[in-house]
């Protein structure tokens, strides 16, 4: 019953996405890229995407399949042209205006990304598009832009949404919302007035000739991922990322808060629409190696878009090789396997726990070249993870299979029942499974049984087709 309803469902993402999708290929995959805010905020000039870009280039990240360009916030004048009620670019900051910047960009072979809200002014009080979604999406088209970003800033209160379902405003257990107003059981949040402001600006962008991949930056509030891939290519689930193991600092958090959310929402995400888990912080802040390698790896396997936030011309060796990771990238990217890796095991607590500390730890996924098991230790301590064949789809129990380590590309061997790896704190084992001599244990996508834990999964946290 449910693998027959998930298929249904499969299909109706794929149809509904592919409406954004013109071009039937813009948004398939999780977008890979660079973009400004979590490197320069609002202190942004043409030149410090143009150095992007080149960089891009130069450190091998396109050919890795880094393609966007992103320009985020604080682009515009602050108000619109009074005849033409069109955006203005800042021309100090961008002499030859967005068209100029994008001419350039792409000239290199690359793409560009804009920014703007669902709201009347966005995040740092520049002009937002709620109410000048057709003029907004005709003045891109023109300018050539490739990417919107889409924020959720200032929204007048007659758009407020009926009932209100704000996540990251959760402390402790995931019932307990502060200051939101619970919807009644059953209730369709693709009709909430926030799906409406997003949909407003996704039929904008059907009306013109360029085909944009369209990120949703609501922070996963109204139940995004129910209605989200009816709208555009990505959705993000929570609110922003600060480079931190843990914990948070104002509206911003630390990885393990974002990944415990995300992880009950996994079934969302396929082909054609990505939760995304917020933009990378790779090279930011005082990550060690570890935490660097569980970031990139983590939001790879969960298959969120990978837009890289820090400054190219400075990024460390060791960093740069993390997000050049070709089998990470691989395992993202892959054109068989749209799905992303699934907990199979909990670690240190029981499945399904809430907990903003130490969220899943075990974790499965398909890909063209096999089985692949990402292993996460949560704790400040070395401690030895153990991959159990028999508790992972896909993989027999007792049997010998052969396991490549995905960060360093070397094989480890051949292993009966399991392998055992000792992690670092804070550290991330990616590992790819194989019959012995290289043959993919369960080559067949649409087979692979999801992990038992999910026979256990709360009704809540299911699909609502799923039920």
């Amino acid at each position: 019953m449910r693998s027959s309803t998930l298929l249904a469902l499969t299909a109706h993402v794929l149809t509904a996405a592919a409406l954004v999708a013109k071009d039937g290929k813009t948004g398939k995959l999780p977008a890979l890229g660079f973009n400004s805010w979590n490197a320069f905020r609002c202190d942004i000039h043409e030149d410090k995407f143009l150095i992007a870009a080149q960089e891009i280039i130069d450190l091998g990240l396109k050919d890795a399949g880094y393609e966007y360009i992103n320009i985020d916030d604080c682009w515009s004048l602050l108000s619109r042209d009074n005849a033409t009620k069109r955006i203005q670019p800042d021309l100090e900051k961008f002499p030859d205006g967005i068209s100029g910047t994008a001419d350039k960009v792409h000239a290199l072979g690359l793409k560009i990304g804009i920014y703007s809200d669902a709201g009347d002014l966005t995040c740092a009080g520049y002009p937002g598009s709620l109410g000048y979604e057709e003029i907004d999406a005709e003045t891109w088209d023109e300018w050539g832009v490739d990417y919107l970003k889409y924020d959720n800033c200032n929204v007048p209160t007659n758009w407020t949404d009926e009932y209100q379902y704000w996540p990251e405003y959760w402390y402790g257990d995931h019932e307990d919302q502060v200051g939101g107003t619970p919807a009644p059981a059953g209730y369709d949040w693709s009709t909430s007035k926030t799906a409406l402001r997003y949909n407003r600006m996704r039929d904008a962008l059907l009306a013109q000739s360029r085909t944009l991949l369209y990120s949703l930056c609501n922070w996963g509030h109204s139940h995004v991922e129910q209605w989200g891939n009816q709208t555009g290519q990505s959705w993000r689930m929570w609110g922003d990322i600060v480079p931190i193991w843990e914990g948070k600092d104002d509206y911003s958090w630390g990885f393990m808060p974002i990944i415990n959310h995300g992880v009950f929402f996994l079934e969302w995400s396929n082909f054609w629409g990505h939760n995304d888990l917020d933009m990378l912080e790779v090279g930011n802040g005082n990550l060690t190696a570890e935490e660097t390698r569980t970031h990139f790896g983590i939001w790879a396997a969960l298959k969120s878009p990978l837009l890289i936030g820090t400054p190219l011309d400075v990024i460390p060796e060791e960093d740069l090789a993390v997000l050049k990771n070709w089998e990470i990238l691989a395992f993202n990217q892959d054109p068989t396997w749209g799905a992303p890796a699934l907990p199979y095991k909990w670690g240190i607590n029981p499945a399904w726990t809430w907990n903003q500390t130490h969220p899943a730890e075990f974790y499965s996924g398909g890909s063209e070249r096999g089985i692949h098991v990402f292993m996460m230790n949560t704790l400040n301590k070395t401690v030895t993870k153990s991959a159990v064949w028999g508790e992972i789809p896909g993989l027999k129990a007792g049997k010998k299979y052969e396991v490549t380590d995905m960060w360093t590309h070397k094989k480890l061997g051949s292993f009966s029942k399991k392998l055992d790896v000792k992690l670092a704190a804070h550290d991330t084992a990616a590992l790819l499974v194989t019959e012995v001599g290289g043959k993919h244990p369960f080559p067949k996508p649409a087979g692979l049984p999801k992990p038992k834990i999910y026979e256990t999964k709360p009704k809540r946290w299911l699909a609502p087709e799923l039920i």
